[in-house]
């Protein structure tokens, strides 16, 4: 009976192991993006970095400062890495505003606003 209860307690054990330390950078999600206008340079991002547009960082409502994400555009598949510094966007269309930088690497200013994929490649 003591080897039956403990196995079955191995076994919920491990379970819960696996479920926990699920690979979140796996999951893909799709958002419009847009960029910051030149005027936020040099103000105080909500992590308390100085934003600077011709870096590769990027506003998100709720994930931790500091993650990486890499950011597919789904008309040209070209990809960017960017670190979320700051929190935003305040539009609901847009999960994501990205510095000038960010978005150049992956689409031509002009376009404003642009589709992409984008995972969570570090915590």
């Amino acid at each position: 009976m003591v080897k039956r209860v403990s196995l079955v307690i191995i076994m919920m054990i491990s379970m819960v192991s696996v479920y926990s330390f699920k690979n979140e950078a796996a999951e893909t999600k799709t958002s419009l993006i847009s960029y910051y206008h030149d005027k936020f340079n040099g103000r105080k991002t909500a992590s308390g970095e100085l934003f600077d547009n011709t870096k590769l960082t990027a506003a998100h409502r709720s994930l931790p400062f500091g993650t990486k994400l890499k950011m597919t555009n789904l008309k040209n598949g070209r990809s960017v890495i960017v670190k979320i510094n700051d929190r935003g966007p305040f539009h609901t269309s847009r999960a994501l505003d990205v510095t000038k930088a960010a978005f150049q690497a992956i689409a031509a200013v002009g376009h404003g606003v642009i589709p992409v994929e984008y995972e969570i490649v570090e915590n």
